[in-house]
């Protein structure tokens, strides 16, 4: 999908309620939410820089100020205090900046020039060494300074660096108060360059490393959604090998996948319908071929005497098994009826059902006590065990005419705890391995020619409707081995359990 066929996110988005402002601000794309988080991101760092750049600021030109004031008072110590001229004293405090000099020795204060007699100092400033201010509370002063400050009077002292004793500085914290405010607006200015330029960077930078695979794998989401069909909204791989390569890979399996399921689906769903309309019409002909047969048990042949019977009990089921089809409405096998089956006698019927009486080619034996029971529903269990004797037929029939080879059938069961085990076993060639895992599946051949695929799967479907178990047993024995588990009733409501009637 190439780029200008990605759908718009932005349009996609449901419209935010009128009269939120927060909503008409914040942008709903992913990107512009990126740019967003990028720009507030780096503010807050440049911010957290400023405060203490800011508080540097003021300690350093206090300092400065403090060295000048240092140098002016040397000058004047070398001078003659009384002689030194009005004028120099004024240029030397106009050129520090300040009100008033004292030096301090010993524990006298000597005023070494001043402009007249201050008033109150409201801050008070101490220097450790030449050119070092005390860091503790420097951010709060430099914000009480830009905030408050302007026409108070501050007092900055600490020992000086060429002589003994201790310099003294009384000034005006307006020119320091304006040269922060210059230098707050520089650094915002700055700052927000370097926000818009570092957020255009992190922002194109994402853009192209997430945002833009996100918007492909959205892209790909949607357009499918739309159109499950269409073989050309499948996700196209990239090639990467990050996170997101793993994520295309996998959207690209699951809609494939999907595309299978679907195409299923559909075919299953005509299949069906076809399924319906034969069944309908086969429902006719077989009620047809039911009148015709019921004219053989008048003629006198005892052939026709012996094979009638036989022959519409074939014809009835057959019958029932189309009114089942037409019924179908889940995926499942419905237990209309379930009740105490001879097992001996089913397993006779299955033997008359497949002619295995009358024919020489595969041998028949039935190991099952005539006594023994089972519970169950007997024309649904009659399907299940017949679908597994003819597909073992068949296949001992087809796979080989050679008259040396045993062809037979048996079947056993015994009891299993609280249910029953029944053991079909054949002399054929068995399953492959690599066709025993989906043995039960539909449409999964079993290797017999012209086979649908179903008969295994029938039967594997009655068997666990009955909440049985069936399975293809591993043995050194030639031949296919089914083993059918079935439990008794009462450990089927053990599973189940009913709710107490309450009178």
């Amino acid at each position: 999908m190439s780029e200008d066929q990605l759908p718009d996110l932005e349009t996609q988005a449901p419209a935010a309620k009128s009269g939120g402002l927060w909503r008409r601000v914040v942008p709903r794309g992913l990107s512009g939410k990126l740019l967003l988080l990028t720009v507030v991101v780096v503010m807050l760092t440049e911010i957290l820089v400023f405060v203490p750049s800011v508080a540097n600021y003021r300690l350093t030109w206090l300092a400065r100020h403090f060295n000048t004031g240092e140098a002016a008072s040397l000058a004047l110590e070398k001078l003659d205090p009384e002689n030194v001229p009005d004028d120099i004293r004024v240029q030397l405090l106009s050129l520090t900046q300040t009100d008033m000099i004292v030096v301090r020795r010993d524990g006298v204060s000597h005023v070494l020039a001043t402009k007249s007699m201050p008033g109150e100092v409201k801050r008070h400033v101490q220097l450790t060494m030449p050119g070092r201010v005390e860091a503790v509370g420097s951010i709060a002063e430099a914000f009480d300074t830009l905030i408050n400050g302007g026409d108070r009077l501050i007092r900055v002292f600490g020992p000086m660096e060429q002589r003994n004793g201790v310099l003294e500085l009384v000034m005006d914290d307006t020119p320091l108060r304006d040269a922060m405010l210059s230098y707050a607006r520089n650094v915002l200015l700055i700052s927000l360059g370097i926000s818009l330029v570092t957020a255009l960077a992190v922002f194109l930078t994402l853009r192209w490393l997430l945002i833009r695979p996100m918007q492909r794998l959205t892209g790909s989401m949607l357009a499918f959604a739309r159109k499950p069909d269409d073989d050309s909204h499948v996700m196209k791989l990239s090639g990467r090998r990050d996170e997101i390569g793993v994520a295309e890979e996998q959207l690209n399996a699951m809609q494939s996948q999907l595309r299978g399921t679907l195409s299923q689906q559909r075919s299953l769903a005509n299949l069906g319908l076809a399924v319906s309309k034969v069944n309908h019409d086969l429902r006719n002909i077989l009620a047809s071929a039911s009148l015709f047969s019921d004219r053989l048990t008048t003629l006198s042949d005892p052939t026709a005497q012996r094979l009638a019977p036989r022959l519409i009990k074939t014809i009835d089921r057959a019958v029932d098994y189309t009114r089942s089809v037409l019924a179908y409405g889940k995926a499942g096998e419905d237990i209309t009826s379930k009740s105490v089956v001879r097992l001996h006698r089913l397993l006779e019927d299955v033997a008359e059902a497949l002619a295995l009486d009358l024919e020489n080619t595969v041998s028949w034996e039935n190991k099952v006590p005539t006594d023994f029971e089972v519970q169950a529903d007997a024309d649904q269990l009659f399907r299940a065990i017949m679908n597994l004797c003819r597909n073992s037929v068949q296949i001992m029939t087809e796979e080989s005419s050679d008259d040396r080879l045993v062809k037979r059938l048996t079947v056993t069961a015994q009891k299993n705890g609280n249910g029953s085990r029944i053991i079909i076993s054949d002399t054929g060639p068995g399953f492959p391995p690599d066709r025993q895992d989906d043995l039960f599946s539909a449409f999964q051949k079993s290797g017999r020619k012209g086979g649908t695929g179903l008969g295994l799967a029938i039967a594997a479907e009655i068997i666990r409707a009955h909440h049985g178990k069936i399975e293809l047993l591993d043995s050194d024995v030639p031949g296919a081995h089914f083993q059918i588990e079935l439990p008794s009733s009462a450990s089927v409501s053990s599973l189940h359990p009913k709710p107490k009637r309450v009178a």
